[in-house]
């Protein structure tokens, strides 16, 4: 697999199916930069991956001479070197509870997904779907009376959850179809219909919707 590195500009290597590389996806597209996005195999890595990220893990963002590899400092990098339009509040309290959320997010929310990505089955699937209908069933009240997740305006946490709901109908995870659960079915119209979102996804992602 043959790839160049373009160093006068941005490129991504990134997982085709991951979520953790969609997220960073998503984030370029809602601030229009123009990213080379190499998508990447996890079990047939180029070598050229290697030479800036000796760990081989995806999604890596190379910006320049600058490599970055861990997918919440590749986020928060991103809001502050392109600022517009800004994904994270400008009050450092509520910037505090953004992280937590996205913390949150990832401790009890991506290990299960990547489970039922990797294909657990019986008992371990199980657990990993009724976990995730739990913590849907918890963030349709917390929509309840807000259009996003931290209030009226997207941000980088509504990104965080974006690609995991997109997930979630081709993994069979449960949807809440009551009443209470209305304002997640809604959130996640909202998201979806975003053009940044729709840019944001691989042609594998495509096949999930």
């Amino acid at each position: 697999m043959a790839v160049t590195v373009n160093r006068g500009g941005v490129t991504l290597f990134s997982d085709p199916r991951c979520h953790r590389s969609h997220r960073v996806r998503l984030v370029l597209a809602e601030k229009g930069v123009a990213a080379e996005v190499v998508s990447v195999e996890p079990r047939n890595l180029p070598e050229v991956l290697f030479e800036w990220n000796p760990h081989g893990t995806l999604p890596t963002l190379v910006d320049r001479e600058l490599a970055l590899h861990e997918p919440r400092v590749v986020l928060e990098y991103l809001d502050e070197r392109y600022p517009h339009p800004p994904l994270l509040p400008a009050h450092p309290v509520a910037r505090a509870l953004a992280r937590e959320a996205m913390a949150r997010i990832e401790r009890d929310w991506d290990a299960s997904l990547d489970a039922l990505a990797a294909g657990a089955e019986g008992e371990e699937g199980q657990q990993a779907r009724a976990r995730l209908a739990q913590e849907l069933v918890l963030l349709a009240g917390l929509l309840a009376e807000r259009p996003y997740l931290l209030g009226e305006d997207f941000s980088l946490v509504d990104c965080y959850l974006a690609p995991v709901l997109w997930r979630m109908r081709a993994l069979a995870v449960p949807l809440p179809t009551s009443r209470q659960g209305r304002p997640l079915l809604e959130y996640m119209v909202r998201l979806f219909e975003r053009p940044a979102f729709g840019a944001s996804l691989s042609a594998a992602e495509r096949e999930l919707g």
